[in-house]
């Protein structure tokens, strides 16, 4: 099986929640595609945590490897 990508995930993500704002599901069909969403959503967010994890970067000073974490302004 192939591995979803994280544009992937979002993707399907942003179509469960159009779908869910337009409240033409029956109520087991809307708790099914919470539930959906919701696993998405977690995909998402170990995606994202993995990513930057790997945006660790690696300077090197003198020989010795120096880390630092990624952090984004806002």
């Amino acid at each position: 099986m192939k591995k979803e990508d994280f544009e992937t995930k979002l993707e399907e993500l942003e179509k469960i929640v159009a779908e869910l704002e337009k409240g033409d599901l029956s109520l087991e069909d809307s708790v099914k595609k919470f539930e959906d969403g919701v696993k998405i959503s977690k995909d998402c967010s170990k995606l994202l945590e993995d990513a930057e994890k790997r945006i660790t970067i690696i300077l090197e000073n003198n020989g010795d490897i120096k880390e630092e974490n990624f952090s984004v302004e806002e």
